[in-house]
């Protein structure tokens, strides 16, 4: 199978970053294959609906609707802001639900988020789940949420906590036996 996993996050040493690498050696490990996107690849203007109108998708967005129709699933490690989800990640979506046939219905996926708060993003996760459920993408019900994460990783990028790391490799196989048995439908 394959997945595309990205960090919607922007900055060059985003810690969302650092966890979708170990998240791709993980599914890497597990025999499948990654295609690992930088959210860069996916620059778009803010959704307009004229500009759909006037010009269709911008570059950005059907560089994302052809790497999700690639994908048999998605993994993404999204930051938090504001009790909430990324506007550039809630933008994307936007733009990509209007691509058709709409790319993510019946797509599996699996978020994770790593934040410097004592919950790790997790509110940010439940505000994602709204929109990628609502356009038919069958969330994995475990999401992995990487508290304190600003002092969770050790040099080498692994991370420190034994626990957490093996937290992490428990949801990434649950996961990837769910998208297995979905695919198979």
């Amino acid at each position: 199978m394959k997945f595309l996993m990205f960090a919607a996050s922007l900055r060059k040493e985003s810690m969302n970053r650092k966890l979708i690498g170990l998240a791709a050696g993980i599914v890497r490990g597990s025999g499948h294959v990654v295609d690992l996107a930088d959210f860069h690849e996916f620059d778009m203007p803010l959704y307009n609906g004229d500009l759909q109108a006037q010009s269709g998708l911008p570059p950005g967005a059907l560089e994302m609707v052809r790497r999700i129709e690639g994908a048999d699933g998605l993994i993404i490690a999204s930051p938090e802001y504001n009790y909430s989800l990324p506007g550039t990640l809630k933008n994307a979506i936007d733009w990509v639900s209007r691509a058709k046939p709409m790319p993510l219905r019946g797509k599996s996926g699996l978020l994770l988020s790593a934040a410097t708060s004592v919950v790790g993003g997790i509110r940010g996760l439940w505000q994602l789940r709204i929109p990628l459920e609502g356009l038919g993408v069958f969330l994995y019900p475990d999401m992995f949420a990487l508290a304190a994460a600003d002092k969770a990783f050790a040099e080498d990028g692994t991370l420190k906590d034994p626990t957490l790391s093996s937290r992490l490799q428990t949801i990434m196989a649950g996961y990837l036996k769910a998208a297995e048995a979905l695919a198979e439908r």
